[in-house]
């Protein structure tokens, strides 16, 4: 999820490991832990000279459980090596501080797991992306009120109660959130094979999320033969179905026997993918695990690529959001939440 996020995760794993120890420097350190995974998008930047191998390092071997058992035994033993001297010496032993970066490593990448994104958990034995695809990169209602219960906390004595009541509280919100979201997914997937059904989609497979910021407005895609078929349906909806399937050509104007990094991205978007010729040496490669913004353009999705001739590889341009007014992209969103 974001980074927000991550850090009030991290935090919260630091207070239930040190709190009542150190006080609210186990929030800062355990919020240090939480951001240690995301910075494989630096890390990408220093050993990669393909911003295509770039994208791809993020949420993979620094997002695995191998990462997250290794790196809490270096960052443990390092940290308590520093921190264990003058007056706070003893009052921390070195598994406190193991048993903390393990907590904010794991939990980060296991958050990750249930975004569309998708994360490589189990690198580097596996390079699977899990995704679970319920709740969105970005959501308030998760972040918020975790983040508010984890300031309250901060005003209270290290060794009371309501620390730990705050604590609780915290986790408990948003632990609950996450079910709903999960529940959300299950009667968000019936409803979609139900509306394929009724429009007389004969279907390979499809895809589910929710969009950015919210729990409330799905979108779907399905995958035929020849086509795909994109829609969306709110929870606020008057018509419990999925209304106004649009197709979506399957252009694939580069394919993986020509360039090996095509296959790297198609695995990427679990398949879900699109590749339009745009110049000679230019083609426009489409995530549609991800909406599209206009209906009419099938090269409007959310998350798209340019990609371009590098030597005897492909590398991609920097990335630039599709919508030039953030302003009326919110708007429309928030209509569309409402329901129709």
């Amino acid at each position: 999820m974001d980074s927000l996020t991550q850090i009030v995760l991290g935090a919260a794993c630091g207070e239930a490991v040190l709190g009542r120890k150190i006080g609210n420097k186990a929030l800062l350190f355990g919020a240090i832990g939480g951001t240690i995974p995301d910075l494989d998008v630096y890390i990408g930047i220093l050993l990669f000279n393909n911003e295509i191998d770039v994208m791809l390092f993020h949420r993979g071997f620094m997002h695995s459980i191998l990462f997250s058992v290794l790196a809490a035994f270096l960052f443990g033993w390092f940290t308590y090596k520093l921190y264990n001297s003058g007056k706070r010496l003893h009052t921390t032993t070195k598994n406190n501080w193991i048993w903390l970066f393990f907590w904010s490593l794991f939990t980060h990448p296991i958050l990750d797991c249930f975004t569309p994104y998708g994360t490589q958990l189990f690198t580097p034995f596996s390079n699977y992306r899990v995704a679970f695809n319920n709740i969105a990169v970005v959501d308030p209602v998760y972040t918020l009120p975790f983040l508010i219960c984890m300031i309250a906390l901060m005003f209270f004595n290290r060794k009371s109660n309501r620390r730990k009541l705050w604590l609780k509280l915290g986790l408990g919100i948003s632990s609950v959130y996450m079910l709903l979201t999960m529940g959300n997914k299950l009667y968000i997937d019936a409803l979609f094979r139900k509306s394929m059904v009724e429009n007389k989609i004969d279907f390979k497979r499809y895809s589910t999320q929710p969009a950015i910021f919210n729990n409330v407005l799905w979108y779907g895609i399905v995958e035929t033969d020849s086509l795909y078929f994109v829609a969306n349906y709110s929870l606020l909806d008057r018509e419990n179905r999925f209304l106004n399937f649009r197709e979506l050509p399957k252009q694939r104007d580069l394919k993986p026997t020509d360039f090996y990094d095509i296959k790297n991205l198609a695995q990427f978007s679990n398949g879900y993918y699109s590749i339009y010729k745009m110049k000679d040496n230019e083609y426009h490669y489409n995530d549609l695990r991800y909406p599209i913004l206009d209906e009419n353009n099938p090269n409007s999705s959310v998350f798209s690529l340019t990609l371009y001739k590098d030597n005897d590889r492909l590398n991609i341009k920097p990335f630039e959001p599709k919508f030039d007014d953030f302003e009326t992209a919110m708007s429309n969103l928030w209509e569309r939440i409402k329901g129709i």
